[in-house]
C-alpha cells in the first residue's frame, strides 16, 4: 500500500505508521530512499540506507525487496545495458546488502520510444530478453550473500505484459534466484479491464480472466513466486481517452489508470471493481506462501495533509482483514510496508498458509 509521496510525507514517517497498523515488512522503493539520502544526508545513498535498515529494524520492519530496478532487459542500446550492469547493478547489490534485503524487483520493460526519433528502444526478441535477465541473475548469485530478483509482467508493458509471458521468461531463465511477482492488478488489468471503454472492461473480460486463472492454477509452481501484490482499480466515470484528466501524451492508458486510480481490495465504495477476490484465490489455490503486498498507486497520496500515510495504512489493513475472511486464510498476519514507484509506498503482507 502506498503511503504517501516523498516531498510531501517523509519516509520515516510512513515507516512509523506501517509498524502502528500492526505491518512488519516493507518492499522499499529506491525514490524514496533516494528521496530521504537528498533531504536528511547531502545526497548520500549508503548513509540513508544505513539509516533505513536501522529504523526498519527498531520497528521490527523487514524489507523484503527493493525495486524497481528499471528499463533492462531488452534494450537496444547495448552499450546502455552494459551501463546498467557495470555502474547501477553494483550500487544497487551494495544498498540490498545495507538494508539486509536479498530480493530486487524488475518490472517488464516499458521503456517509450526515443522522443527524437520516434523509433522504440527495446525489442520483442525473448532471446535476448532471457539472455539479459540470466546474465543479471547469475551477477546476483556471485553475491554474498546471494541477491534474488523478482520479474514482474506491467499490463503496459512494451512486450511482456501477461503473467504468462513472464513466466515463461522465468522458466526459460532457469536460475534459482529468479522468480515472478503475481500482481491482480497487472493480470486483471490486461485481460479483464480496459480502461479507455465506457464499461472499463474488454469485451471478453469474464471468459479471458476465466480461462487465464485456470491456466494459473495448472501451470504456476508456486516455488517460482516470490510475492504477490493484491489491489483494485477504479472505474472511471468517463474513458480515458485524450480529453481525460488522467491523460498523459505517449503513455499508455492502463499506465495513466495505475498510476492514479489504484484501490485497495474490498473498495467497493470507492469505485473498485476488479474481480481481485477471484484473482486472489487463484494466487493461493497453487499453494503460494509468503509476503503478499497491498501495491497502490493513487492521485490520492498526492493529498498534502500530514495524515495521508495514516489513512493510507489503516485503509490498507482493513483490506486485509477483509481478505483474510473472504478466502478464509490460515495466516500469521506479518505485515509489510512498501516504498514504491515515483515515491509511493506499499504495504504487503506475509501470509502463511
Amino acid at each position: 500500500m502506498s503511503l504517501g509521496l516523498p516531498g510531501l510525507h517523509h519516509l520515516p514517517d510512513k515507516l512509523h505508521q506501517a509498524a502502528q497498523h500492526n505491518y512488519q515488512g516493507i518492499e522499499l522503493f529506491f525514490s524514496d530512499l533516494e528521496h530521504l539520502a537528498t533531504t536528511s544526508f547531502s545526497g548520500d545513498l549508503v548513509a540513508a540506507a544505513h539509516s533505513v535498515h536501522r529504523l526498519c529494524h527498531s520497528l521490527n520492519l523487514s524489507i523484503i525487496c527493493l525495486q524497481p530496478f528499471l528499463f533492462y532487459e531488452g534494450l537496444l542500446d547495448r552499450t546502455e545495458h552494459s551501463r546498467l550492469l557495470s555502474q547501477k547493478l553494483p550500487q544497487w547489490f551494495q544498498l540490498a546488502h545495507i538494508l539486509h534485503t536479498d530480493l530486487i524487483q524488475i518490472p517488464s520493460n516499458f521503456l517509450p520510444v526515443d522522443p527524437g526519433t520516434g523509433h522504440p528502444r527495446t525489442t520483442g526478441d525473448r532471446s535476448l530478453i532471457v539472455s539479459d535477465l540470466q546474465r543479471i541473475a547469475d551477477l546476483g548469485l556471485q553475491q554474498s550473500p546471494p541477491i534474488r530478483f523478482v520479474y514482474e509482467a506491467l499490463a503496459w508493458a512494451n512486450h511482456i505484459d501477461t503473467w504468462e509471458e513472464c513466466y515463461a521468461v522465468v522458466l526459460a531463465v532457469d536460475r534459482p534466484n529468479f522468480g515472478i511477482c503475481l500482481d491482480s492488478f497487472n493480470l486483471a488489468a490486461r485481460v479483464y479491464a480496459d480502461p479507455t471503454t465506457v464499461s472499463g472492461k474488454t469485451p471478453d473480460a469474464d471468459a479471458a480472466l476465466s480461462a487465464s486463472l485456470a491456466r494459473l492454477r495448472k501451470t504456476v509452481d508456486p516455488k517460482r513466486v516470490f510475492y504477490v501484490q493484491i489491489v483494485d482499480g477504479e472505474r472511471l466515470q468517463a474513458p480515458l481517452t485524450e480529453d481525460h484528466p488522467f491523460h498523459v501524451p505517449c503513455q499508455p492508458a492502463r499506465m495513466s489508470w495505475s498510476r492514479n486510480a489504484r484501490l485497495f481490495a474490498f473498495e467497493e465504495d470507492r469505485g473498485g471493481y476488479l474481480p481481485v477476490v477471484e484473482v486472489a484465490r487463484s494466487f493461493f489455490d497453487i499453494g503460494f506462501d509468503g509476503w503478499v503486498s497491498l501495491e497502490l498507486f493513487s492521485r490520492t497520496l498526492a493529498d498534502p495533509d500530514k495524515d495521508t500515510p495514516r489513512v493510507h495504512a489503516r485503509r490498507g489493513y482493513e483490506s486485509w482483514r477483509k481478505l483474510v475472511a473472504a478466502l478464509d486464510l490460515n495466516t500469521s498476519e506479518k505485515l509489510v510496508s512498501v516504498p514504491e514507484l515515483e515515491s509511493k509506498s506499499a504495504l504487503s503482507v506475509q501470509h502463511r498458509l
